[in-house]
């Protein structure tokens, strides 16, 4: 079976309490896309993050003396980097222009993930409005996998995406920070390669990869394309699977 990624354009601005799931019923409904037993959804966690109300004016945001001297560093708005270190476990990297951040699910990333694209700022010339990421990807995307279990009965995965820089390569992608049914890693160790060798550390980033192909069909900036469907995609779905899996042990993390 072919990998089809299909976009889903019939979902409006999302705002603040949006019952998302509805939401998405019925623009699935509207694309005349009948779901199936091991299809997924993929969503961008903008209009997780939105729905679920994890906006921030920053004009209302007091920095501590730990964000100024930081901003001073980074030349960020203190502002800012207040509400990226409430988002942090700890700073990685800071330099001119740049905060790395572990974010308060475990990855790293610049800026906690804290954004400023297509969030609407055009109602105030008073107020800075900046999204954070939901509290909880896994959660968010098993709530949304239950909703379709129970209305339309068909199991399908979910997962949460966003779109982060690499360590050792320019350019952003496509990444997973919530799953639910989808495998974030598929282990491939022990299976035989073409000539009969054993693989003895492959385990591949199956969610991640997803999360990279369909990021170039939601667009990067005004293509308003914030949910794909996938269907064919290549492995089982999985109940035992979270964000969890695929974040290395800071030991074992070499770039920081």
């Amino acid at each position: 079976m072919s990998l089809v990624i299909q976009p889903i354009k019939a979902i409006p601005l999302i705002q603040p309490g949006d019952n998302l799931c509805q939401i998405l019923f019925e623009a699935l409904a509207r694309e005349k896309i009948d779901l199936q037993d091991n299809d997924i959804l993929v969503i961008t966690q903008k209009i997780i993050s939105k729905a679920e109300g994890r906006l921030v004016d920053i004009t209302k945001v007091e920095p501590s003396d730990k964000a100024r001297e930081i901003a001073a560093e980074c030349q960020k708005d203190p502002r800012l980097v207040e509400v990226i270190l409430s988002e942090s476990k700890e700073v990685v990297r800071v330099a001119k222009g740049t905060l790395v951040v572990e974010h308060n699910l475990g990855f790293v990333c610049a800026n906690a993930g804290v954004d400023h694209s297509n969030i609407d700022n055009t109602q105030s010339d008073e107020e800075i409005w900046y999204l954070k990421l939901p509290l909880n990807p896994d959660e968010s995307a098993r709530k949304i996998r239950s909703y379709f279990k129970e209305r339309a009965g068909v199991n399908i995965g979910v997962i949460v995406i966003d779109s982060h820089g690499r360590a050792w390569r320019e350019g952003i992608v496509g990444i997973m920070i919530g799953t639910a049914g989808v495998p974030a890693l598929v282990d491939m160790r022990g299976q035989l390669d073409l000539f009969g060798e054993p693989l003895l550390i492959t385990q591949i980033g199956a969610a991640d990869e997803l999360a990279a192909a369909s990021s170039l069909v939601m667009g990067q900036a005004n293509e308003h394309i914030p949910v794909v469907h996938v269907r064919g995609f290549p492995y089982p779905l999985s109940d035992e699977t979270s964000l969890g899996d695929v974040l290395r042990e800071k030991g074992k993390d070499l770039f920081r």
